[in-house]
């Protein structure tokens, strides 16, 4: 499979430039263990400085670990947490947040476009307050969600209201946390602790670094002992500073926002590109950098013929998902192959 062949996930793309000479850079000379290096030093303060607020850093090696730990220190094992039923956490992580919780429930919202509302999550915290059911804690938001919306800061701050009326504490998949800071053109801070986001798990992985993400504790009580729960789930990593030098080369002159603004962009083009051709139709808003379209079967299977990868995503339609390293010449083959298809 070559590299313009491929539409399956940003998880393909490989090491952009500026994180991969950070890591050679860190690579140069000895470094103290677990974390106490330069480099985990200064993306700490990197990503101080971005959400230009005090909080608590970790970084750990994948998501689903980020999620879970971060949820597993929000509540205890009786406790549960509201999910929109399409959430990461749910349909992706193999229980981990119930399991590095010793058993915490996830209770399943609705709403359109993959977004949590204010009613659906009263009608979960509502539902029953009796001892024999998992009493609600947390609310887990994806941002931007699996269905490639993003949630605006208004959105947020009515979904706090309703969490201070229950006293939960918000915790953000931010899997494509930059993406949505490109498509809504905001500081981070204005949809992360402004909003009352208390605790973000911020992705590397799918913005240009091999392995990596930043979980980031803007209400730091919750932080209490994290580093412990990391190193007992072996997420505390020897040689820290691979993990955090990289993110170095990620916030240097905003190149994680570049990345996820280049992304974006070219899945604009991709789905400007497929919007009037007979048969096809975009199932959700186009907001991020992920296009869920509707593909015959048969159109699926030519283009698979000629090499193209990507996923049919929860619902049975097709996610065709760009990334810092996708080309325009990438999207305009693929609408060249499949106006060969359908026209």
């Amino acid at each position: 499979m070559s590299k313009s062949e491929q539409f399956a996930s940003d998880n393909y793309s490989g090491i952009c430039p500026q994180a991969w000479a950070a890591m050679a850079e860190a690579n140069r000379s000895d470094e103290p263990a677990y974390g106490e290096d330069i480099w985990t030093q200064r993306a700490s303060d990197g990503l101080r400085a971005l959400f230009d607020t005090d909080c608590d850093v970790y970084f750990v090696f994948n998501g689903t670990a980020a999620n879970s730990l971060a949820l597993a220190s929000i509540g205890q094992s009786f406790h549960s947490v509201i999910c929109h039923e399409m959430a990461h956490i749910e349909n992706d992580e193999c229980g981990g947040p119930e399991y590095a919780s010793n058993g915490a429930k996830l209770l399943l919202g609705h709403g359109p476009d993959g977004k949590l509302t204010p009613a659906s999550i009263e009608q979960l915290v509502t539902k029953r307050s009796d001892i024999h059911f998992p009493k609600p804690k947390a609310l887990s938001l994806t941002q931007s969600t699996e269905l490639g919306t993003v949630y605006t800061p208004e959105e947020l701050r009515a979904i706090r209201t309703v969490a201070d009326r229950h006293k939960l504490s918000i915790h953000m998949d931010g899997a494509r946390f930059a993406n949505a800071v490109a498509a809504l053109d905001v500081h981070p801070s204005e949809i992360t602790w402004k909003v009352g986001v208390d605790v973000l798990c911020f992705s590397g992985t799918k913005n240009g670094l091999a392995l990596g993400e930043a979980v980031v504790f803007f209400n730091r009580k919750l932080a209490e002992d994290f580093e412990w729960r990391c190193k007992q789930a072996g997420q505390l990593a020897s040689k820290m500073r691979f993990i955090s030098a990289p993110w170095c080369g990620l916030l240097a002159d905003n190149v994680w926002l570049d990345n996820a603004r280049h992304a974006n962009a070219c899945a604009k083009r991709l789905a400007d590109g497929l919007v009037g051709l007979p048969g096809i139709e975009l199932r959700h808003p186009r907001q991020v950098n992920g296009v869920f379209v509707e593909l015959p079967e048969l159109v699926q299977t030519a283009l698979r013929a000629k090499g193209w990868r990507f996923y049919n995503f929860i619902g049975g339609c097709s996610r065709l998902v760009c990334s810092w390293s996708t080309t325009d010449a990438q999207v305009d083959k693929f609408l060249s192959d499949l106006r060969a298809l359908v026209l």
